[in-house]
């Protein structure tokens, strides 16, 4: 019995150290972002856009690569609305995301003037 509980916390003991020589490699991958002129954006692209968001300006576009994959984010606004959508690097529609209206803080103060007049005798 001595020699299996030994032989098992033998096991145990190769395992951890095993377990722990197991080099872990993490890739940091960076994305880059290219600006992409409106007429260079691909046609599939624009005539999505002129198809459904009608009325809708292209203000900008950017091309992102990141792990291989190249993503197409174009700005279109209307109005006050604005709104970013994502195609993918055929051209397809991927998503669309608004951007949330920045709150700006208004602070009211309340200002008292106080007048004293005196008279000459």
């Amino acid at each position: 019995m001595k020699k299996v509980l030994f032989v098992l916390v033998l096991m145990m003991g190769v395992l951890v150290v095993n377990a722990q020589a197991t080099k872990t490699t993490v890739t940091n991958a960076q994305a880059t972002s290219t600006t992409v002129k409106v007429e260079d954006l691909q046609k599939t692209i624009t005539d999505n856009i002129a198809k459904d968001y009608v009325g809708f300006t292209i203000k900008g576009a950017t091309s992102i690569t990141a792990n291989n994959a190249v993503t197409y984010e174009v700005v279109v606004a209307k109005g006050t609305t604005v709104e970013t959508l994502v195609y993918d690097k055929d051209g397809k529609f991927v998503s669309k995301f608004t951007p949330k209206a920045s709150v700006t803080e208004t602070k009211v103060v309340k200002t008292t003037t106080t007048t004293t007049t005196t008279k000459k005798k």
